[in-house]
């Protein structure tokens, strides 16, 4: 019996977006066109737009997708702290010790970025998204921060977008120079300046003896 419109859907909406993904990595997104993306979904435009209003609609879908699995693994990994490790080091870490996909999506949603530049009505779309991870990584963050009795030095979500701006524009250096400039040791020194430490037990601080 065939599936009905309704129980389709996912299946073509994953469909779609798997393509999509393929394609932003191979051609990038302005080189790829939405009869592109569905002649390798296997689909019809008529599939798509039933689906997606455009392909900026389709690219922000990627976006939430990948925001979510990022958030998700930098919470496993602030519920499991190294020890003797600065608990944001561990989540910087994490994020710069991911693969090839990893730096696949940053030329991706770089591109997309300057797309949306030029197009205010883009640019506020994508600015909502923005907003969502950048609320999912300062509440990271803080937890992060809060297990080990350390705070940071500016409140957290300005902790959270120096820190975006820093790695974004470091994991740029590194496509571009490769190792030509050693920056490993860049963003856990910025953290460092930017936290202060957990005080030791009962060392009282400022207001001991008060």
């Amino acid at each position: 019996m065939p599936k009905s419109p309704t129980k389709r859907r996912p299946l073509t909406r994953a469909a779609l977006t798997e393509s999509a993904w393929a394609l932003f990595t191979e051609k990038g997104f302005h080189a790829t066109s939405i009869s592109d993306i569905v002649e390798r979904a296997g689909l019809t435009r008529g599939a798509f737009y039933s689906n997606y209003r455009d392909k900026e609609e389709l690219f922000l879908t990627l976006y939430d997708t990948h925001t979510d699995r990022l958030l998700a693994e930098l919470k496993d990994a602030a519920e499991h702290p190294e020890a003797g490790k600065h608990p944001l080091v561990q989540l910087q870490e994490r994020i710069a010790g991911r693969t090839r996909q990893e730096r696949q999506w940053f030329l991706v949603s770089m591109e997309f970025t300057l797309h949306a530049a030029r197009n205010p009505a883009v640019a506020e779309q994508l600015a909502v998204h923005e907003e969502r991870l950048t609320e999912g990584l300062t509440e990271v963050l803080s937890a992060a921060l809060a297990r080990t009795g350390a705070r940071p030095a500016v409140p957290a979500e300005e902790l959270t977008r120096l820190l975006v701006a820093l790695f974004e524009g470091l994991t740029a250096q590194r496509l571009i120079h490769g190792t030509a400039h050693r920056t490993d040791d860049l963003v856990p020194r910025v953290i460092h300046a930017l936290t202060s430490p957990a005080q030791p037990a009962g060392s009282g601080g400022e207001d001991a003896g008060t």
